[in-house]
């Protein structure tokens, strides 16, 4: 019987593999029912390792190449085998194949905004996201960690973990890069390297090596980018208090007077108080601008100077409120002769 199971034995030659699809890490060469033969050839391509395990210890690590399998090149499993010389008959190991191509264009986001620390700030919310690429560079190390004795592993068992090492450093890298979290959104790049270093140790730990990493968005959130919006703002009046606050008020106006309610004629008074106030804001900052020692002079004489076709605006709005019963016939030819004289 021991002699008909012999003769059944099929032995193995030649071992390699040809990766079929995208995607595959680790492939084990399937050995249900064969051994290996003394002097076999494994043929491992460009892009992959190849990796003999006995009984759940790994051997030997080969290369690309043709490789002719005695005692000589399998110095490890020989020795765990006990062979103190060359071995003539047919052995059994388990052989993984490992792909070191790079694994290309793997997504990481955040679901959630995530809270990060800032100097500015304090603690504020992000949404960020972004691709990473990286490759095999320790198939024993992938092998005792990740892979095990599955029969293959693919990028998208490994991808949830990936995922969660990108997440859980982000804090880490925003602190480490330097940049101030309103320049976020304008330095991608840095954060991206300062990502990238951040997790390159973390992707050893396993095996793997991070080849590259891409930041494509950081979105701010709504309170945030308000906040942005007033810096740009204040940036484009200057660093000056008073400029900021009229800049302020030039950009409340309109929301005020279209805030006047439902009712027509508040909005109409309204919209006449904001006509005005606008007017001697603007006149204020282009005179403060053009002559900044004359800027008290400058905002009178704009407050007095104004166009006929502007008070005939006025005058007709005040018109209107007289007709409506907001004004009375004493504070309508008050404000009339007020008007009156600034052309003079």
């Amino acid at each position: 019987m021991a002699l008909m199971d012999f003769i059944k034995k099929q032995f193995i030659d030649v071992i390699q593999w040809t990766e079929e699809d995208d995607g595959t890490l680790a492939w084990r060469f399937p050995m249900a029912g064969m051994e290996i033969q003394n002097g076999a050839q494994l043929v491992v391509r460009e892009s992959q390792l190849a990796v003999f395990v006995n009984e759940g210890q790994v051997a030997d690590v080969f290369g690309p190449g043709t490789h002719k399998l005695t005692t000589q090149t399998l110095p490890v499993l020989t020795y765990l085998k006990n062979w103190d010389k060359l071995f003539e008959s047919p052995f059994k190991s388990d052989v993984y194949f490992f792909s070191t191509r790079q694994q290309l264009d793997c997504k990481w986001g955040t679901p959630q905004p995530i809270t990060v620390r800032d100097a500015d700030f304090g603690a504020v919310r992000l949404r960020a996201f972004g691709n990473y690429a990286f490759r095999i560079a320790d198939p024993k190390r992938f092998h005792t960690e990740i892979s095990g004795t599955r029969e293959a592993y693919t990028v998208a068992d490994i991808d949830g973990q990936l995922r969660g090492l990108v997440l859980q450093n982000i804090s880490n890298a925003i602190a480490s890069s330097g940049i101030a979290f309103l320049d976020l959104a304008a330095n991608q790049l840095t954060f991206a390297q300062a990502l990238a270093r951040q997790l390159a140790p973390e992707f050893e730990k396993i095996g793997l090596q991070l080849e590259g990493m891409t930041v494509q968005n950081v979105s701010l959130p709504e309170e945030l980018q308000k906040v942005l919006d007033q810096k740009i703002g204040m940036g484009m009046v200057g660093k000056d208090m008073g400029q900021f606050m009229q800049y302020q008020t030039a950009q409340a106006i309109p929301k005020m007077a279209e805030g006047g309610g439902g009712s027509g004629i508040a909005g109409d008074a309204m919209g006449l108080g904001a006509g005005v106030a606008l007017g001697q804001v603007l006149a204020q900052n282009l005179a403060a601008g053009l002559h900044p020692a004359a800027a008290p002079v400058a905002a009178a004489a704009a407050a007095v100077g104004i166009k006929p076709e502007e008070v005939m605006a006025t005058l007709e709005k005040l018109g209107d409120l007289k007709a409506k019963g907001i004004l009375t016939e004493e504070e309508f030819s008050a404000k009339k002769a007020e008007l009156l004289k600034k052309l003079v």
